[in-house]
């Protein structure tokens, strides 16, 4: 990755953007550069500090889903739905339900699809505002939910009896988001994973932002990205790949996320 486009993390980036020069001029440490401020560089390098700034304002919290908040930036749910729609999967697994609205996300997908049969959510615990709430909603009958630790034996294997055997099975990690709870959700669900499919390990850019005001300095290692790619050298059946872009008239190549180095796909 060209050195404008590294993530902020570890020397304190100056930037001044001359939108009459039309250039964006980057001082990092004794280095001095100046790109085009429509450049792919800057635009990249944008990106990251955006992808920092918008999560430090709760930007993600701002948005429903068919009434429902559903707390993700809005590239990564298109990026996600591409995927759901390309794999059809007969069942997606969630952990961490929330307020429901990636329950109802992924339903609503299926049933635009007229493929997949539920989707199970997980989580140690779903309040009755709103369990009442999805229970309420016209995509309840699709939706099984699931209380309860999500490492715990009995909780995954109340998950896994939704799978039927020929099952394409998704699985998407929401909860905890610690390296060490994320790690055991990884070996608890990974089995459910089908050939193709994914294990999903959302919201690495806590390491991204561990130096942001709202963030913490442990995040910096302690985060679901380190955790996908510390399973990914354990487990040679698993490799990190970014879902392919199906449509791109763009110079562009990578995401703009809150979830680097999230997709695990099974091989086969």
């Amino acid at each position: 990755m060209p050195a404008a486009t590294e993530r902020l993390k570890e020397t304190a980036v100056r930037i001044l953007i001359d939108t009459e020069e039309k250039q964006l001029v980057v001082e990092k440490a004794q280095e001095r550069r100046t790109l085009d401020l429509y450049g792919k560089e800057a635009f990249q390098l944008l990106s990251d500090l955006w992808l920092k700034t918008s999560w430090n304002q709760k930007y993600s919290y701002t948005f429903t889903w068919m009434g429902r908040p559903i707390i993700q930036h809005p590239e990564d749910l298109v990026r996600l739905q591409e995927v759901i729609y390309t794999l059809k999967p007969d069942v997606i697994v969630e952990t961490g339900v929330a307020h429901g609205g990636s329950l109802i996300y992924s339903a609503s997908l299926m049933k635009a699809m007229g493929r997949g049969r539920c989707v199970v959510g997980v989580d140690i615990e779903i309040r009755s505002h709103n369990r009442e709430a999805i229970e309420a909603h016209e995509l309840a009958p699709m939706i099984r939910l699931v209380e309860g630790d999500s490492v715990a034996a009995e909780t995954v294997e109340r998950a896994a009896r939704e799978i039927k055997r020929g099952d394409a099975v998704l699985v998407i990690l929401d909860s905890n988001h610690s390296r060490a709870h994320v790690a055991a959700e990884l070996d608890a669900y990974h089995r459910l994973v089908t050939p193709g499919s994914y294990i999903v390990a959302t919201d690495g850019i806590m390491r991204e932002v561990y130096d942001a005001p709202r963030g913490k300095p442990a995040w910096r290692e302690d985060n679901p990205a380190q955790a996908a790619e510390d399973f990914a050298a354990r487990h040679p059946e698993f490799v990190i790949e970014t879902p392919r872009w199906r449509f791109n008239e763009s110079d562009l190549d990578r995401n703009i996320t809150a979830w680097p180095s999230a997709w695990l796909k099974k091989r086969g």
